[in-house]
């Protein structure tokens, strides 16, 4: 079927009525409309206008939701989205490998565009650990070739090198980030330190899920490119948080996990392959076309799949198109920066955190003399119904909280995340 007469099939009602879909989150889109008309379109509209975009996510009455860094909440056009589609395979089966699919062409080109990448350079996949193996399973290594990480990565980024290092006996290496680092070029001599002429891949956290770190991808690349070798990053927080420009940056690759902080739901994930590498990394499924297609796609040969998680994906990021990712990423540094800056009063407190925009985001952790992180957590829940979580370790000295400050968060939510955080401490006596 062409697409013409695909569109005219969706629009007839087949098995669903997408114009019911579309006329219930055109809604919610003529409401953020309104609120930038009423925002004059200025790019950082005061507190009103998120309060006005908080209300179409799905929460629970008072609850403060402070850890997109696990798994964030779903906007209602991506939740009626995924239920729509969803519908579909209950209703008419055949609609899901008929028409579908077609759809999820578009979702891939309209997830090049948000990252500013080729649509042949994109994959759908299910999430960051699995972009991550791709490129451990696919790559040619043999004994002795080097693999550099730093010690702050996710176990995504670890074990499959670890696995890769057992079972072709290269050797996997780690070089050291501060907690948190002193600036770009502490970070940058850190990488050049470790590198031999051995070494072929940088695995390295974009978005650093213990300290908040957002790492020079960029310059790492710069340095990295210089002595041939590959750079994978680990981005899981990227998409949705950051204004992310793929082409410069300058990575080989970069897997991201959309049900952080973009609001898809949990299953789907982002992975993007540059042009120019895709012949040195081999498919680890192999199904129809992964010897055809010329592009990102010979990775994502699944055979039959979950089209609603994609194509809920899609609505995911017109929601964040119609606020304008600028203006996202610019709230998010806001409310991070307020919430540093709070937090810095708190007698004890040590930010793990960089309080410089372009060495960090909307995660921010932080540890307190004498206080245990997973006590705190708990009272902030049972007592303040505020969502945040420990993460790190107490031998490496990154053990603490982590909060995430995600546009529907407010500045009295921060001021009650402190006030909780002050009124702990003097409860177990630590002023």
């Amino acid at each position: 079927m062409d697409r013409r007469n695909f569109l005219q099939k969706l629009m007839g009602g087949s098995a669903f009525s997408f114009y019911a879909l579309k006329e219930i989150n055109a809604a919610v889109y003529d409401d953020i409309a309104g609120l930038d008309q009423a925002a004059q379109g200025a790019i950082a509209p005061d507190g009103t206008y998120w309060e006005g975009i908080r209300k179409h996510f799905l929460f629970e009455d008072n609850l403060i939701m402070m850890n997109n860094g696990t798994v964030g909440p779903m906007p209602k056009p991506v939740y009626n989205t995924l239920m729509n589609y969803f519908e579909v395979q209950v209703k008419a089966p055949c609609d899901v490998y008929l028409y579908l699919p077609q759809l999820v062409n578009d979702v891939r080109v309209k997830l090049a565009q948000f990252i500013r990448a080729d649509p042949d350079e994109v994959a759908i996949t299910r999430n960051t650990t699995e972009g991550i193996n791709f490129v451990a399973n696919g790559l040619d290594l043999k004994e002795g070739d080097e693999v550099v990480m730093s010690d702050l990565e996710h176990p995504s980024g670890i074990h499959p090198w670890r696995l890769k290092a057992k079972r072709y006996g290269i050797t996997v290496k780690e070089f050291h980030l501060g907690v948190p680092p002193r600036g770009v070029d502490e970070i940058v001599e850190s990488f050049k330190k470790a590198v031999t002429p051995r070494t072929k891949v940088l695995m390295i956290s974009h978005t650093v899920y213990i300290t908040g770190l957002i790492t020079p991808v960029k310059e790492l690349s710069e340095e990295a490119h210089k002595r041939g070798i590959l750079v994978l990053a680990d981005s899981a927080h990227g998409a949705g948080m950051l204004d992310v420009d793929i082409h410069k940056l300058g990575v080989d690759f970069w897997c991201s996990s959309p049900y952080k902080w973009m609001g898809a739901p949990p299953g789907v994930g982002v992975f993007y392959v540059k042009k120019e590498v895709q012949d040195r990394v081999w498919p680890t499924i192999a199904f129809s076309g992964w010897d055809t297609y010329k592009s990102a796609r010979r990775y994502e040969t699944f055979s039959q799949r979950a089209d609603a998680l994609a194509l809920a994906l899609g609505e995911a990021m017109e929601f964040q198109n119609r606020i304008g990712r600028a203006r996202i990423e610019r709230r998010i540094h806001a409310l991070a920066g307020y919430l540093k800056e709070q937090l810095s009063q708190v007698p004890g407190l040590k930010l793990h955190t960089n309080a410089d925009n372009y060495l960090s985001a909307g995660l921010t952790a932080f540890s307190i003399q004498g206080v245990q992180p997973a006590a705190l957590v708990d009272y902030l829940r049972e007592k303040h119904n505020i969502v945040v979580r420990t993460i790190g370790s107490e031998e490496r000295g990154t053990y603490g909280v982590r909060v995430s400050t995600h546009i529907f968060v407010t500045m009295r939510d921060i001021d009650r995340l402190v006030e909780g955080v002050q009124d702990y401490v003097r409860r177990i006596g630590r002023t």
